[in-house]
């Protein structure tokens, strides 16, 4: 018989897990001695707070990153396939969401693999609910263009599709390019855009605040470093 692929969502900060997982979702955690992860000293600090230091020696890894070839990624899940049951990890937030995950996932659909998603933290849908911006309509984009002319032509475009259909505007950054883009979204929106920043979520550095971009010109948080979700509105 086959195990299930569960789908694990990894703290947003160093905050207390037991504020953001459920009892439930850290008991299947606890349970499982195969994980496929991006970076193993990020997953091995994640188990380690969940209490399974002293489990990590009987504990197995995969590997699904940006050096894991096509041809690999069957290979995940072998384990799964002859009995054990496994779990996605993520970075932070929710795997396959802005995370890697959805291929392996998809090829465990396609080989008769139970998935199950646990319930935790993810950036995206917590800044969502935090914005008072349009909740029924929205559109996630990832990273914008790098180069400053494709951002900027990027973000217009954005802006005339939230209009038209009434949709948020979601996007995320490196950290380190966090004050380039506040600076062009300041610069580019139009006045009255609702703009709204959600940045360090779940940590003691919260910050959250929704405002049409006029009010944001003399009130810019240093956003350097820090994980943010960047979303607007065009209302009229």
């Amino acid at each position: 018989m086959k195990g299930t692929l569960f789908l694990i969502p990894n703290l947003l900060s160093d905050s207390n897990p037991n504020m953001s997982l459920p009892a439930e979702t850290v008991s299947r955690i606890l349970e499982l001695r195969y994980f496929i992860i991006e970076e193993e000293r990020a997953a091995r600090r994640f188990l380690v707070r969940l209490g399974m230091k002293e489990l990590l020696s009987e504990i197995e890894f995969g590997f699904l990153n940006e050096h894991t070839r096509p041809d690999q990624v069957m290979n995940l899940l072998q384990p799964i396939k002859a009995g054990s049951h496994g779990g996605v990890l993520s970075e932070a937030g929710c795997p396959g969401v802005a995370d890697p995950g959805s291929e392996v996932v998809r090829l465990a659909h396609e080989q008769g693999i139970q998935v199950k998603p646990l319930t935790g933290p993810s950036s995206i849908l917590l800044a969502l609910m935090a914005s008072g911006l349009n909740g029924q309509r929205f559109s996630f984009h990832g990273y914008l263009p790098i180069k400053a002319p494709d951002r900027i032509r990027r973000i217009k475009d954005l802006e005339q599709r939230s209009k038209q259909l009434g949709e948020t505007q979601l996007f995320i950054e490196a950290p380190y390019r966090n004050r380039q883009l506040m600076t062009d979204l300041i610069a580019h929106l139009s006045p009255d855009t609702l703009l709204s920043v959600s940045a360090g979520l779940n940590s003691d550095k919260e910050y959250i605040r929704t405002a049409p971009v006029w009010q944001w010109h003399n009130n810019v948080p240093d956003l350097h470093k820090i994980p943010t979700v960047f979303l607007f509105l065009k209302i009229n």
